[in-house]
């Protein structure tokens, strides 16, 4: 009877190989250290390829006899968003929106001249689709190629303009009209609807901070988002003011703008107890005196610029806001919420989700005078 043969010996090289398999497993789905994450360090230069890639990253449509490539599947980190007091050291991307229904060549002019890092800086616009609109569209068009296709230092990130097609509730935007007491609920739900598309079609997984200026802010400092950063305040709105002619003093002089900075008064949350479901508190009328403590009435040209104070609204005028506020969900409502609609409206609903807002009341940017 032929006796049974051995078992063969397994080659180590086998066992070499199927470690190596095993280890390249573990990286491939758990590595911590996955390229396309969030970093300090990571290079400003990489663009996106493909049309559904996020926002973040610039997009370059490929040639037409290239073929289209694959969206990627990237991780992203999200602890590695920062938002400290010092977001050009760190490296930290700051995404600037515009609702913009008319261009100001001022507004862009000092927008060039911001001495953050141009880019970490993408840039948001959304614009109607009306006969001022398209007129807006096409001097905001002529100034980012201008200045895209410049000295490399004078380039932004990105840049991502956003056609509003929806029903405009005004026929013009002259400042009369729009001001008129009968057309602010109509008006700041659609401006609260414009905010609200405009952040989520361009807020990205990198994105540290979201800076709101509205295209009829023609002065603010160079240093703007490095000043109001440096609070290390969740919302921070500066004080909005307008240069006029005096014709009593026959000089330049200035005068508050923005009234939508304030301090809660007993009278107004008095108002707001006995309105309809749908009614509004509205600031800066004399048919609805509030009382409440407007930042724009704090101004003192002698006292410290760095004054800051508690608020419980905001304005939109210009705001700095920390990206992860609104990840949280705040944001712009459309709608009566606790008798309040878009930008206060939004300084509510943070404080709701534990986001508190600041002024800095001797800290002004200017709005253009019609």
């Amino acid at each position: 009877m032929p006796t049974a043969r051995s078992l063969r010996r397994p080659n180590p090289i086998t066992f070499v190989l199927a470690g190596i398999l095993l280890i390249g497993f573990f990286i491939f789905f758990f590595s911590g250290n996955d390229a396309a994450s969030v970093s300090a360090g990571q290079g400003s230069g990489r663009t996106a390829a493909s049309v559904l890639s996020p926002p973040s990253l610039p997009f370059r449509k490929s040639k037409s006899n290239e073929p289209q490539k694959p969206p990627p599947v990237v991780h992203y980190y999200m602890n590695n968003a920062t938002q400290t007091r010092d977001p050009a050291g760190n490296q930290e991307k700051v995404l600037i929106l515009t609702p913009l229904a008319r261009f100001y060549q001022e507004y862009w002019d000092n927008l060039i001249k911001i001495t953050y890092p141009h880019d970490l800086i993408s840039l948001g616009y959304i614009i109607p689709k009306t006969k001022e609109g398209n007129a807006a569209y096409a001097a905001l068009q002529s100034q980012v190629t201008k200045t895209q296709s410049g000295p490399k230092n004078k380039r932004f990130a990105s840049v991502t303009i956003l056609r509003q097609d929806t029903e405009n509730p005004l026929q013009t935007q002259l400042e009369s009209e729009r001001h008129k007491m009968e057309n602010q609920k109509a008006r700041r739900a659609a401006m609260a609807k414009a905010r609200n598309s405009l952040l989520f079609t361009t807020l990205g997984p990198t994105t540290s901070w979201v800076m709101w200026l509205d295209a009829d802010i023609v002065e603010f400092p160079a240093t703007i988002i490095q000043d109001l950063a440096d609070y290390d305040a969740p919302i921070i709105a500066p004080n909005c003011f307008q240069r006029y002619y005096d014709e009593k003093k026959k000089a330049m002089d200035i005068r508050p703008y923005d009234y939508n900075n304030w301090i809660d008064s007993p009278t107004a949350k008095e108002l707001a107890a006995k309105m309809g479901k749908d009614d509004i508190l509205l600031e800066g009328y004399a048919e609805m005196p509030t009382y409440r403590s407007l930042m724009a009435m704090m101004y003192d040209q002698s006292a410290d610029r760095a004054t800051k104070v508690k608020l419980d609204g905001v304005g939109g005028a210009a705001l700095l806001v920390k990206a992860d506020v609104h990840r949280d969900g705040a944001m712009f409502p459309p709608f009566s919420f606790y008798h309040l609609i878009e930008t206060e409206g939004f300084a509510k609903m943070a404080h709701r989700l534990n986001w508190d807002s600041y002024g800095l009341p001797n800290y002004l940017v200017y709005h253009y005078n019609e």
